[in-house]
């Protein structure tokens, strides 16, 4: 067992399910760098029944954009099977520095939102999508609200107070509100 605090560290992947009989697995994508992340000799870490585990990848191929890996002692289905769902982490200062204006997904994730007009949105719960095109989902008083990660309606993110600030466009406050709300 290691000492780790899992909350403390970065999403990379979910194992997804096992492939094939010699133990490989399909993993899920939750990194933007997939190719530095997942390749032989890596190291990634799992909590499995509350302890923190160290796994080592053999082997690395991707099939549809999607890393199917071989596990240090994983060489059944059935030792495959039971990693299913599994999520994937590593220490936060194993991550890439980014460019300018870019950010990991878990420094988003907690900022408090609101709007240029200081009105509380509510706290960005996820991040959807891909470096391209991602959104904030937010979980405010009214429901969930979906919100574009883009410079025009996320005018300042402050990752180090936990603060988004948005100009949101007309409606999409209130795009998902229910009737009653």
């Amino acid at each position: 067992m290691i000492q780790m605090n899992w909350d403390e560290l970065a999403l990379v992947g979910r194992i997804a399910r096992a492939h094939g009989i010699r133990g490989q697995v399909i993993v899920n994508l939750e990194t933007d760098f997939p190719e530095t992340r997942f390749q032989p000799g890596a190291e990634l870490f799992v909590n499995r029944t509350g302890r923190v585990e160290k796994l080592r990848l053999t082997t690395v191929r991707f099939q549809h954009e999607r890393p199917v890996v071989g596990i240090e002692g994983v060489e059944t289905m059935t030792a495959a099977e039971a990693l299913a769902g599994i999520e994937l982490r590593v220490p936060v200062d194993w991550l890439a520095p980014l460019p300018p204006d870019t950010f990991y997904r878990h420094d988003l994730i907690g900022c408090r939102v609101e709007t240029s007009a200081g009105e509380h949105v509510g706290t960005v719960g996820d991040v959807e999508g891909t470096l391209a095109g991602s959104r904030l989902v937010i979980e405010g008083t009214r429901g969930e609200i979906q919100v574009p990660l883009a410079t025009e309606i996320c005018t300042t993110i402050d990752v180090s107070a936990k603060r988004i600030v948005i100009e949101p466009l007309e409606g999409l406050l209130t795009l998902n509100e229910r009737p009653g709300s």
